[in-house]
C-alpha cells in the first residue's frame, strides 16, 4: 500500500482550505466573480506558503466545465486533471531547471496554439527569479501582450532578483508566513481527521519549528508521526528535533536570576548527557525570557498566544524587566559568537556566564553569599588598604642638578619655600593650598615667557589651542593685552575667555584680566611668533636639516649616480 505525504494529500483543493492567505483568497475570488482576470499574475513568498497551490486552484477556476468562477466544482475533466497533475492546458515550468534562454523560446513557440481540452492555456512558472537576463528579454513582448487564451501564473521566493519589467506586467501578490495560532489549528485538524493522539504542546513546537511554513510543518508532523509511533508526545517531539527539555531552560533562568553559578553549570552538564543542540538551547531560553517579559506586560498575551503560563508567573515576580532585557541581549550575543567560540558546549557556557557576571545586583539580598558585597552602614567610613597603613614620610632631597634648572613662572614665595624645604611632598597649586602662588605676569614679554606659563598652566584642550595661536601684546596692572591670530578666530569666543580667566584664579591663584583683540599674525611684519607658528617653523627646521644632510650624504649620493636616480625630498622626515 503505498503511502501519501501529508504535505501532499492535505494540499487545499478549493480557495476556502487555504489558510492564512485571506487577502489574496479575496482578491483572486473577486476577479474571477467579476471576469476582471488580469493575464499575468505573480505570487511571492517564503516556502510552503501556499504559492503552487493558489495558482494550481485559480488555474482550475479558470478551466472549470461549470464557468469561469471562484468556486470550481472539483469533479470536471479540468478540475481532477489539475489535482492528479495531468491537465494538458496547465503547463507548469520549473525555471530552476530550464534558465537559459533557448527553453524560453522554445516555451513561447506554442504560446500561440488555442488549448486543447480547456478554456485558457495557463503557463506555471515557479521559482521564475532563476531566469537568465536573455530569458527574461525574451519573455517580456509575450507577457505584456498574450494571446487572449493564455494566463502567465509566476512563483517566486525572491521577488527582489525579477527585473521591473517584468514586475510592472503583472498583479503581485505577498504570501505571508502563517501564524502559529493558525498552523497549529491546522495540525490540529490533520491529526483529529487521521485518527492520531498528540499534545497540544508538541503540535505548537512544530508550528514554532516551522516558521510559518505549512509545507514545512506538515513534514514535521509526518516525522513526528514515525518517531513517536502513532502517539504524539511534547518530549517525544523535542528529542526529535534535538531541542532542549522545558526543564531545562526553565531551571536555567532561575539559576541564573538567583545567579547560582554551580548550579548553572550542573544543569549543563545534565543537558550535555542528553546530547542537545546547544544553538537549539539558545533559542529555547530565548523563547523563556520572551514569554516572561511577556507575563510581565500582559498575561492576557500569553493566553492569546497559547503559551503554557505554569512556570511564568513564579519567573515573572522574581525579576525585575531591566534584568531581562539584559539577558535577552546578552544570549542574543552569544548565539552569534556561537561561530566563533572553540566548540558549541563552550560557547553556550560563556553566554550563561556572562549572564551571571553583568547581572545587576538584586536588593532582596536573593543573591549567593559568595558573590554578595559587603554593607556598610551609612555612619561607618570605607577606609582603603592604603590608609589602613601608618603613614610613613619620605624625605627625599633634591639632586644640585635638579635644584639648578631654570625656574619656571610659577613659584613660591621665599619664606614659603624655606619652610618646604625637607618636608612632605608639595600640594598642587590650587585653592586648598596653604601658600598662594605669585606669578609675575611681566614675564610674559620675555622670550618664552608666553610657552612657559602656557606649559604650566594646566590648561589643554581647545583653551590651551586658543593660548598656543596668541602673543601677548602689552601688560597693564591685571590686564594682559593679547593679540589672536585670525586663523584660529573660530576657535574663540567670549564664554572660552572666561573660562580661562577663572581657571587662572582657581588654580592659579591668578586674578587677571585678558584683552584680546583679532588680528593676521601671519603676515611678515609681526616680528612675535605665536608658540603655534614656532613651533612649527622648528619643525620646518628640522626638516629642512635633515633634507639637507641626507642630500648631501656621500653614501646616498653614490647611490644617485650609480642608479641614475631621483631624489623625493617629501619623503625624507627628521628622525
Amino acid at each position: 500500500m503505498s503511502y501519501l505525504a501529508l504535505a501532499r494529500k492535505w494540499r487545499p483543493k478549493i480557495f476556502s482550505e487555504v489558510i492564512g492567505q485571506a487577502h489574496v483568497v479575496s482578491a483572486l475570488s473577486n476577479a474571477l466573480n467579476n471576469q476582471r482576470v488580469h493575464h499575468a499574475f505573480l505570487f511571492a513568498g517564503t516556502r510552503g506558503v501556499g504559492k503552487t497551490t493558489l495558482a494550481r486552484i485559480f488555474a482550475k477556476a479558470l478551466n472549470c466545465a461549470t464557468g469561469v468562477s471562484a468556486d470550481p466544482c472539483g469533479q470536471c475533466v479540468a478540475c481532477n486533471g489539475v489535482d492528479q497533475g495531468n491537465f494538458v492546458d496547465l503547463i507548469e515550468v520549473d525555471a530552476a531547471s530550464r534558465t537559459k534562454v533557448d527553453d524560453t523560446r522554445e516555451l513561447l513557440d506554442n504560446v500561440q496554439y488555442t488549448p486543447t481540452q480547456g478554456r485558457y492555456k495557463i503557463y506555471l512558472i515557479d521559482e521564475v527569479h532563476m531566469l537568465s537576463i536573455h530569458s527574461f528579454n525574451a519573455l517580456l513582448k509575450t507577457l505584456e501582450e498574450p494571446p487572449e487564451h493564455v494566463k502567465f501564473l509566476l512563483a517566486t521566493t525572491n521577488p527582489q532578483k525579477l527585473p521591473t519589467t517584468i514586475l510592472s506586467r503583472c498583479i503581485q501578490f505577498n504570501l505571508k508566513s502563517v501564524d502559529l495560532g493558525r498552523l497549529s489549528a491546522q495540525l490540529e485538524k490533520i491529526l483529529d481527521a487521521e485518527k492520531i493522539k498528540y499534545q497540544s504542546s508538541a503540535l505548537m513546537v512544530l508550528a514554532r519549528s516551522a516558521n510559518g511554513s505549512v509545507r514545512d510543518a506538515l513534514s514535521l508532523l509526518d516525522q513526528a508521526i514515525a518517531f513517536s509511533n502513532g502517539e504524539i508526545g511534547s518530549e517525544q517531539v523535542r528529542a526529535m528535533l534535538g531541542m532542549v527539555d522545558d526543564q531545562f531552560t526553565v531551571q536555567l533562568l532561575t539559576q541564573i536570576i538567583r545567579n547560582q553559578a554551580d548550579g548553572v553549570l550542573e544543569t549543563i552538564s545534565q543537558m550535555a548527557e542528553r546530547s542537545v543542540d546547544y544553538g537549539s538551547a539558545v533559542d529555547e531560553l530565548l523563547t523563556l525570557i520572551h514569554n516572561v517579559s511577556l507575563f510581565q506586560v500582559s498575561p492576557q498575551a500569553v493566553e492569546w498566544k497559547g503559551i503554557d503560563s505554569a512556570d511564568l508567573g513564579g519567573l515573572a515576580e522574581s525579576v525585575d524587566a531591566e534584568t531581562l532585557q539584559l539577558l535577552y541581549q546578552i544570549a542574543i550575543m552569544g548565539k552569534r559568537d556561537f561561530d566563533f567560540a572553540p566548540d558549541p558546549r563552550s560557547g553556550f557556557e560563556m553566554a550563561l556566564i556572562r549572564m551571571l557576571a553583568f547581572q545587576p545586583r538584586r536588593r532582596d539580598g536573593a543573591n549567593d553569599a559568595s558573590t554578595a558585597r559587603p554593607k556598610v552602614s551609612p555612619t561607618e567610613k570605607i577606609t582603603s588598604p592604603k590608609q589602613e597603613k601608618p603613614e610613613q614620610e619620605s624625605h627625599v632631597q633634591e639632586k644640585p642638578e635638579q635644584a639648578n634648572k631654570a625656574q619656571p613662572i610659577i613659584s613660591n614665595n621665599a619664606e614659603a619655600a624655606k619652610a618646604d624645604c625637607g618636608a612632605a611632598p608639595r600640594q598642587q597649586i590650587g585653592k586648598s593650598s596653604t601658600t598662594p602662588a605669585i606669578i609675575d605676569i611681566q614675564k610674559f614679554m620675555q622670550a618664552d615667557g608666553w610657552q612657559s606659563f602656557i606649559n604650566s598652566s594646566g590648561l589643554g584642550g581647545i583653551s590651551k589651542e586658543i593660548l598656543m595661536n596668541m602673543v601677548p601684546k602689552s601688560v597693564d596692572g591685571k590686564i594682559v593685552n593679547l593679540t589672536l591670530d585670525s586663523a584660529s578666530s573660530r576657535l574663540f569666543n567670549n564664554g572660552r575667555l572666561q573660562k580661562i580667566e577663572q581657571h587662572c584664579k582657581d588654580n592659579l591663584s591668578l586674578d587677571i584680566q585678558f584683552n584680546v583683540e583679532i588680528d593676521d599674525l601671519s603676515d611678515a611684519d609681526h616680528e612675535i611668533e605665536t608658540p603655534t607658528q614656532q613651533l612649527t617653523r622648528q619643525q620646518k627646521e628640522k626638516a629642512s636639516a635633515a633634507r639637507q644632510a641626507f642630500i648631501h650624504d656621500a653614501n646616498v649620493q653614490e647611490l644617485v649616480d650609480l642608479f641614475d636616480a631621483e631624489i623625493v625630498n617629501q619623503s625624507i622626515k627628521p628622525g
